[in-house]
């Protein structure tokens, strides 16, 4: 049973699209992009942000999700070495409607909003903290 030529070409092709989407995903994960919109805003007293907070971290992770610890360790470091940062974590699998208010179809995903509930940044994978920390504007400490 042999393949044709028809088949081997398609084959290939689809290996090189899903290559390249691959190699898509990677190069954006960790990297932060600026909010392009801030008309969706959101309601910080849902996630338990506190009036002086500065920023509020949001992280969407899921049980499944390894990348998501390495995460939750860097972003409540930064929380602790900043008294105006706090980070808060929800897990999608409780709360898919935030997922869905905010469009985020990965996990882990960061979105930093300011104190008005406006989103700053957003970030899909493990953030890079020295890109967090000037993203942010914040001294770096360590």
């Amino acid at each position: 049973m042999g393949i044709s030529a028809l088949g081997a070409v398609v084959l290939v092709g689809v290996l090189v699209v899903a290559t390249v989407a691959g190699f898509a995903l990677q190069r954006r994960s960790g990297r932060i992009r600026t909010a392009e919109s801030a008309a969706h805003g959101w309601d910080l007293a849902d996630v338990s942000a506190e009036p002086d907070d500065r920023v509020l971290l949001l992280q969407l992770s899921s049980p499944i999700c390894t990348p998501c610890a390495r995460t939750r360790e860097q972003l409540e470091a930064l929380a602790a070495e900043h008294a105006d940062i706090r980070h808060v974590e929800i897990d999608v699998a409780d709360r898919p409607d935030v997922a869905k208010a905010l469009h985020v179809l990965r996990t882990p995903t960061t979105v930093a909003f300011d104190r008005s509930g406006t989103e700053l940044l957003r970030v899909g994978g493990i953030p890079r903290r020295a890109d967090l920390v000037a993203a942010l504007s914040l001294e770096e400490s360590r």
